[in-house]
């Protein structure tokens, strides 16, 4: 099987975008990329915009090979909207080319789900199912692609218990020589999630981290984090690539470090230095109006 991060914030964007080739089905994660409209009270610099470009080209390469598209919610990031967007280098063109003729397996459109993302998931549909070969609703699901097997867990919450940002769909990719989880935006931060993760003993765990980039909004979520991730360490042994929404937050090397074996980031993954540009948004603005400030990696 072969695992391709395409874009993360390790890798300058917030996404948690991958392709995976199993035995040959080509099949595309959570299709999306964006920016954080608003950071430390600042827009976006000027290099972030950039990467979102350079993101969003090497997303819309690999959708041209997939046969499948999964998506987890509705969130922006997650999946590619069919309009004009700056902030998600969106437009009915790039979604087009995603999801025309294509075996789409999606988060339940209706069921388990918020205000906002039901609003979404009928924009997308209205456009999606004119073009998809066929969509599936794959909440709690399994479905045989040849020999390859992908099952989505029920919907679980997108974080905490309770958490008003809705619910998502995990998915497991197994070709009977390896079994990949790819947990979208559950943060760690859910009972029903981990014990799912446990009991399907994946080899690799492809995870977002918690949102403690929030401060006293995500209270005891990097505890939290570190607790679930460190049992799922325990109990699967499974080789982990987390990144997402723990890496906006410029602590995070601390908190790989507590845990009981390293994660590696998508950019780790692909061993290009980590490029956490919206933890650094201050700092990249200073530096881009011409005034001295420290990043951890390369500006240019």
């Amino acid at each position: 099987m072969r695992i391709i991060p395409l874009a993360s914030e390790s890798l300058g964007v917030r996404s948690l975008a991958t392709f995976v080739d199993a035995s040959g089905v080509k099949i595309l994660i959570d299709p999306g990329v964006a920016l954080g409209p608003r950071r430390y009270g600042l827009s976006p610099a000027e290099i972030e915009l950039r990467t979102l470009q350079q993101m969003r080209k090497k997303l819309q390469g690999y959708a041209r090979k997939a046969d499948i598209v999964t998506i987890s919610h509705y969130h922006y990031d997650h999946h590619t909207p069919f309009f004009e967007g700056l902030y998600e280098s969106s437009s009915e063109e790039y979604a087009r080319e995603i999801y025309a003729e294509k075996l789409l397996l999606i988060k339940h459109p209706r069921k388990n789900i918020n205000f906002s993302q039901r609003k979404r998931a009928w924009a997308f549909l209205k456009n999606a199912e004119p073009i998809a070969k066929k969509i599936e609703f794959a909440d709690g699901r399994s479905f045989d692609l040849g020999g390859v097997t992908l099952e989505f867990s029920p919907a679980v919450p997108h974080g905490s218990e309770g958490s008003k940002l809705g619910f998502v769909v995990m998915v497991l990719i197994d070709d009977g020589s390896m079994r990949v989880i790819h947990a979208s935006d559950i943060q760690l931060l859910n009972r029903q999630s981990v014990e799912w993760i446990v009991e399907k003993n994946p080899d690799l765990l492809i995870t977002g981290g918690p949102p403690t980039y929030l401060g006293s909004r995500a209270a005891g979520s990097w505890e939290t984090g570190l607790k679930n991730l460190n049992e799922i360490i325990r109990e699967t042994n499974a080789k982990v690539i987390l990144d997402h929404h723990i890496v906006r937050d410029k602590r995070y090397p601390r908190f790989f470090d507590e845990l009981e074996k390293r994660p590696k980031t998508f950019a780790g993954y692909l061993k290009v230095e980590d490029r956490p540009l919206e933890a650094y948004r201050r700092e990249l603005h200073e530096i881009e109006n011409g005034r001295e400030a420290e990043v951890p990696f390369r500006v240019g």
